[in-house]
């Protein structure tokens, strides 16, 4: 491992988080002297320490090798979760530093779970720091890292392909850097119109801001303790809905919307049918289970409007409510849990495995099996209309083997805890998905802050397994990778 490289780029990054800190501070201007330190203080540490750090190793010249990025992106998102925890703890919005990590890991991973049983009681700028932190991690503060600071050679795309999500990465540009800031150019712009949205349906500026901070992050924070069910308004819920469906698609087919003026992307794109089918089918499957069984019962188009808000938060893993979906029939609610595993696209700001990582799942089960009564013919799984590769087939196989390990493992250390198995398997899901709301004691009314201190410290560590995609966090684990 190239350490003092390794250094240098962590106190760059450091400092962007730092700076970063300010705006929460300014936000909260003028406010009570503690509320303020807590954001002057992590800052100084952010700013000064990554001063330091740089300035120690600017002279380093030396490339980013590929094992090397992946440690950085591991320990960037570490890093900030601890700058992150500390506003919670100097202000006293929480009183342990478990509590305080797990929401801050919460927020940069875009998970959306919390600790915090009354969040209307957290001051202005605490509130608008949680959403921020989502944000933040919504399009990845590597890619944001990447987009604002110079940085030559070839480490540069290795830290981008750690860290933006999903199995196929295609560029929207030649050169890397000119890719991240188009996609936060594209994200900036979809923040600044929902925020404009909002606020024209009856959301107050404050209000706007911090949940267009967590919608098209996909992270679900909110600034009222019943979510987004506070507002009872259905050209509210209609904004979020379509922002959160449209953050939960792959952000290169949005560039090259705005480029070529033309939907034919999105229609060729076998994704994005696939992911819009589900929401489309998961909606009328709840919404009828919703009418018909009783004791749920109700109006249609009550149902529908509870059902359509529910499945797009959950399978794009943002996890807004207006409905307590825990009190829903047994087959709405496991069919929510398969949405959480899901998730979104690749190349989304939402989490959960990636719908084209179940389509290459099936397609290749598909042709091994037809493989089993016809050894001798060539039946390779294709995606919008071209051969997958071994490598790729290969990749989403082992990756969802060490997705469904780590949810097992997570789920039965949970149950060890004390934990009933309904809840400890939903908190699981939930986190490692990077949704927040799950079922029984974590249910979309209730908060982490009953969990056991070990299990938040595993929860976290499953926000972070799901936010970098599992193999960027592995390989720290494994020895062989850093002998030279």
């Amino acid at each position: 491992m190239q350490h003092r490289v390794i250094a240098r780029t962590l106190g760059k990054f450091f400092l962007v988080i730092g700076l970063a800190m300010l705006l929460p501070l300014a936000w909260g201007l003028p406010g009570p002297p503690r509320d303020l330190a807590a954001f002057l203080i992590p800052s100084a540490i952010g700013i000064g320490g990554g001063a330091a750090l740089y300035l120690a190793f600017r002279n380093i010249r030396r490339e980013i090798a590929r094992r090397d990025a992946l440690a950085l992106v591991t320990l960037s998102w570490i890093g900030a979760a601890l700058l992150g925890a500390l506003p919670f703890l100097i202000s006293g919005a929480v009183d342990n530093f478990t509590d305080a990590w797990f929401e801050a890991m919460s927020g940069f991973t875009t998970t959306g779970a919390t600790v915090i049983e009354d969040v209307t009681a957290l001051s202005r700028e605490m509130l608008f720091w949680r959403s921020f932190t989502q944000w933040l991690g919504g399009m990845g503060i590597i890619v944001l890292f990447i987009a604002i600071l110079p940085y030559v050679g070839m480490g540069v795309r290795r830290m981008f392909k750690g860290e933006v999500p999903g199995p196929v990465k295609e560029g929207l540009t030649p050169r890397i850097q000119q890719t991240a800031r188009t996609l936060w150019l594209i994200y900036l712009g979809l923040s600044v119109v929902q925020a404009a949205l909002l606020m024209y349906y009856g959301m107050t500026f404050h209000d706007a801001v911090c949940h267009t901070c967590t919608t098209i992050a996909t992270g679900g924070f909110s600034t009222r303790n019943e979510s987004v069910g506070w507002y009872a308004s259905f050209p509210i819920e209609a904004v979020l809905v379509a922002v959160m469906a449209i953050a939960g698609a792959n952000f290169s087919l949005h560039y090259r919307l705005l480029t070529r003026r033309s939907l034919s992307a999105y229609l060729r794109d076998s994704e994005f049918r696939v992911y819009a089918g589900i929401l489309l089918g998961a909606t009328l499957l709840i919404t009828a289970n919703l009418t018909l069984a009783a004791p749920a019962g109700g109006s249609l188009l009550n149902n529908a409007r509870n059902a359509g808000f529910t499945v797009v938060s959950i399978m794009t893993t943002t996890g807004f409510g207006t409905a307590d979906f825990d009190q829903w029939p047994s087959f709405s609610r496991l069919l929510l849990v398969a949405l959480m595993v899901i998730g979104g696209s690749a190349g989304s700001t939402g989490g959960g495995i990636k719908v084209v990582r179940l389509i290459v799942l099936v397609k290749n089960a598909y042709s091994g099996t037809y493989r089993v009564f016809r050894p001798h013919a060539v039946k390779q799984p294709k995606l919008n209309g071209r051969p997958v590769s071994d490598d790729v087939v290969q990749s989403v196989n082992t990756f969802f083997v060490i997705f469904i390990f780590i949810f097992v493992a997570a789920t039965l250390v949970m149950t060890g805890l004390g934990i009933d198995p309904v809840t400890a398997f939903s908190a699981v899901a939930a986190t490692l998905g990077n949704i927040g709301p799950g079922l029984g004691l974590v249910g979309p009314t209730a908060t982490y802050a009953w969990v056991p201190p070990p299990g938040k410290w595993v929860l976290s560590a499953c926000m972070l397994f799901g936010r970098l995609e599992l193999f960027t966090v592995l390989c720290l684990f494994i020895p062989s990778i850093w002998k030279r």
